[in-house]
Parts: C-alpha cells; sequence; structure tokens
C-alpha cells in the first residue's frame, strides 16, 4: 500500500516550528511495509488543503494529515475529508465528554468553540487523545470507486505520537502483511562518490534489499533495506549483501551500527576491552567527549575531557610545550601529539585523543588555510595522527573532525587487537 503524509499549519510554512511529524510518520509506516511517496506541507487555507488531499488520494491508498483539528475557524481538515467521502459531520458524545474532562483537569471553563473537536465526519473511526483536546480519526471508505484510508491526527508530536504507535499503526497492520528492516554501514575514509562507484553495479541491480548511501560528515552512511514476511527473514537477505560491502569498502573502513553513529562503534570497543579514555579538544570544542557521553553506560571508561581553546590552557592544563607551540603553532601535528599525550597523563586514562584545528570563517593562512586539522590519538606508548583539509561551514568542518577523531580512536584500538 502506498502512503502519502500532509502536514497542516501556517507555521510550519513560516518555519515557526520544525516540522518532525512526518519523518516520525514515514519511519513507523517503513516498518510496516508501507511505502510513502510523498509530503506535503500546507497552509491553514480551506482552499489549498482540499486541493492538496485531492492530488493525495489520486496518487496514494493512505493519506495522514497532522494538525487542523483544533478549536478555532481555521481548524477545518475534519470538515474537508468529509467533503471527500461525502459525509456529513456529526456530533460524538464521547468527544465532548473527553474535552470536559480535559478542561476540568485544569479547573478551567469549556469554551464554546472547543464543540467543534465534538464533531466527526460520519462513520469515522474516533481516537481518543489522551495528551489533548482533540480526538483523532480514520476514515475508511470509498473515493471516486475507490478504496482509501484518511488520518487525521493533532499536530503536536506529544499527542500525535502516541497514537501513531498505539492507534493508527495496530489499526493498518490488517492491510499489510510484511514487515521492513534495515541496517546501516558506516564508511569511513572513502568519500561519497567514490564509495557509490565502488558499488555501482549492486546499486543498478537492488531489488530486494535495497541500498540507499547518504553522506554525513566525516562519513557515509548505506542503509541496506529488507522486505519480507518477517524481520528474520529481512536479515537473512540483507545479510550477503551487508558481507560484500564490507567486502569491498574494507574492515577498517566500513562497520554497522544501529543508528549511524561513528561514536556507537568507538564506544563499544572502550567498554569492550575496558580502555579508559580522556579528550583533548581545541577545534571541536568538547564535541568528541559530547558524543561519546551520549553512548550509555560510558561513564564506565570515559575519565575526563579538556576543551584547551587558547594555547595558555593547552599548556597549564595538559602541559604542551611553549616551545613546540611557538616553533610549530597550535595547528600542528606536533601540538596534536602533546594535547593526546597530555590528556592521557593528567586524567590517568590509557587512552588521549586530541582535535586542533582552522575551522573558519577567517584565521586561515597560506601555509594553514581555513579547513586545516589534525586529530590524535595516543594509545599504548604510540601516536596516530591524521592531518585533514576540509572544505564547509565551521560547523561542517568540527563536526568532521569530531567524526574522524572518534574513527581514529576505533581503528587504534583495532590495530592493537590484530
Amino acid at each position: 500500500m502506498i502512503a502519502e503524509i500532509l502536514c497542516v499549519g501556517t507555521e510550519l510554512l513560516h518555519g515557526d516550528i520544525v516540522n518532525t511529524n512526518a519523518r516520525y510518520i514515514s519511519k513507523k509506516l517503513a516498518e510496516i511495509a508501507v511505502d510513502v511517496h510523498y509530503q506535503t506541507v500546507v497552509g491553514d487555507n480551506q482552499v489549498r488543503i482540499r486541493q492538496c488531499l485531492g492530488v493525495a488520494f489520486s496518487r496514494a491508498d493512505i493519506i495522514i494529515c497532522t494538525g487542523g483539528l483544533g478549536p478555532t475557524q481555521d481548524d477545518i481538515t475534519k470538515d474537508v475529508l468529509a467533503e471527500f467521502f461525502n459525509v456529513e459531520m456529526v456530533y460524538d458524545e464521547e468527544s465532548y465528554q473527553h474535552i470536559k474532562k480535559v478542561y476540568s483537569r485544569f479547573r478551567k471553563d469549556f469554551p464554546k468553540n472547543n464543540l467543534r473537536q465534538a464533531y466527526f465526519p460520519k462513520g469515522a473511526v474516533v481516537l481518543d487523545n489522551p495528551n489533548g483536546t482533540a480526538n483523532a480519526c480514520i476514515m475508511n471508505g470509498e473515493i471516486d470507486g475507490k478504496s482509501k484510508i484518511g488520518i487525521l491526527l493533532p499536530g503536536p508530536p506529544k499527542e500525535m505520537e502516541p497514537l501513531v504507535d498505539n492507534s493508527v499503526i495496530p489499526y493498518l497492520k490488517q492491510f499489510s502483511h510484511e514487515v521492513v528492516y534495515g541496517e546501516k554501514l558506516v564508511v569511513v575514509n572513502i568519500g561519497e562518490s567514490a564509495a557509490e562507484e565502488m558499488i555501482l553495479d549492486l546499486i543498478e541491480k537492488q531489488t530486494n534489499p535495497t541500498i540507499a548511501p547518504y553522506a554525513s560528515a566525516g562519513k557515509v552512511i548505506f542503509r541496506i533495506t529488507a522486505k519480507a514476511e518477517s524481520r528474520e527473514k529481512c536479515i537473512e537477505l540483507i545479510e550477503p549483501v551487508k558481507e560484500e560491502l564490507i567486502r569491498r569498502f574494507g574492515k577498517e573502513n566500513a562497520y554497522v551500527t544501529e543508528n549511524g553513529m561513528a561514536e556507537d562503534k568507538t564506544a563499544q570497543l572502550l567498554l569492550k576491552e575496558n580502555i579508559t579514555v580522556a579528550t583533548a579538544e581545541s577545534l571541536t570544542g568538547g564535541l568528541v567527549a559530547s558524543r561519546l557521553v551520549s553512548y550509555p553506560g560510558i561513564s564506565r571508561v570515559f575519565k575526563e575531557g579538556f576543551v584547551t581553546y587558547s594555547n595558555e590552557a593547552k599548556i597549564n592544563t595538559l602541559h604542551v610545550n611553549r616551545d613546540t607551540l611557538s616553533k610549530y603553532g597550535a595547528v600542528s601535528e606536533e601540538t596534536a601529539k602533546e594535547m593526546a599525550y597530555g590528556a592521557a597523563q593528567a586524567s590517568g586514562s590509557d587512552l588521549g585523543v586530541s582535535t586542533t584545528g582552522i575551522a573558519g570563517p577567517d584565521g586561515g593562512t597560506e601555509d594553514k588555510p581555513v579547513g586545516l586539522f589534525y586529530v590524535c590519538v595516543y594509545y599504548k606508548g604510540g601516536f596516530s595522527v591524521k592531518e585533514v583539509t576540509s572544505s564547509g561551514s565551521r560547523e561542517m568542518i568540527r563536526d568532521r573532525a569530531a567524526t574522524m577523531a572518534l574513527d581514529l580512536v576505533r581503528r587504534c584500538i583495532e590495530d592493537k587487537q590484530n
């Protein structure tokens, strides 16, 4: 079955609110093998909402709308849906009592215009909304002789998400007898174009599973997705494709993580091998430490994070040699080494990782341009350093450096294991 998502709200078009609803709904539909071909955002305008619904119903079996269920005059999504199914709006006593209960909870009077929220298209399945006044609904019927499903949900994510999980997905499961499962393969040290070229023959021949690449700072992520009657069968289909991708990219450059985050693999290795770690950051300003501590349980091995942005901080906290800074500069391999070593020594950690560079947009020179950075790992008496000159915005450069630093930690640990 094909679904389309229509998010209603002028505030979304103006950028006042980030539209997270479409992403959430799409992910949930994918889990039950319902494909989403289009996502649309439209303002609170009856004519345009009607037009968008008309287009959506012409090309999809299921339309899921969020927003437009409020008590004001511009909340007309239910009215428009009733027109498409050629039914009248009818009063729902349970919804009326639901609204009264919500207002009594906050000891507030029931505004008369909230009565609008107690009316639904005739024949709709009304979904109780425990987190707001606006109940949702599902319409299942015919439009122009074709079977269609229209689902209306409240706009606020805290109201919409539980309804999707507890009501919408269980309802739609009766129409879908397959599951979709995917795994994410992280590829580092290879650019997006080069990585795609290495497996272009597989992408061109793909059927089930499918392979979808997308770039992220410092890495390329390949999502391998299979559709089958069970999760176990999906995994069986994915396994040989995953093994072939790792073979082509090399084990040192490719690995599987649940969410495509480089830090997850690194954190898992640190915990598994019980290797304590400290970070020394200049360029990234705490990004490396922040990513590490996002992993549950990392407190067992993560000892300390140092943000030594100034030269004096590098000298006083990490004991970087003043002569090193004077001779080579803060952005140099030599300084990166002393920072990583200093972090390990100051914290009593097994491993120290450092970042230093020029994020821009100003501050670069001919010898040391904007985008130049060094990441370094000190581990078991040895150093591993990477020099990179990256393009992009200040945030992109910092993000890429943090990713590369975390991946360098992973590679150093794995190299010592082999």
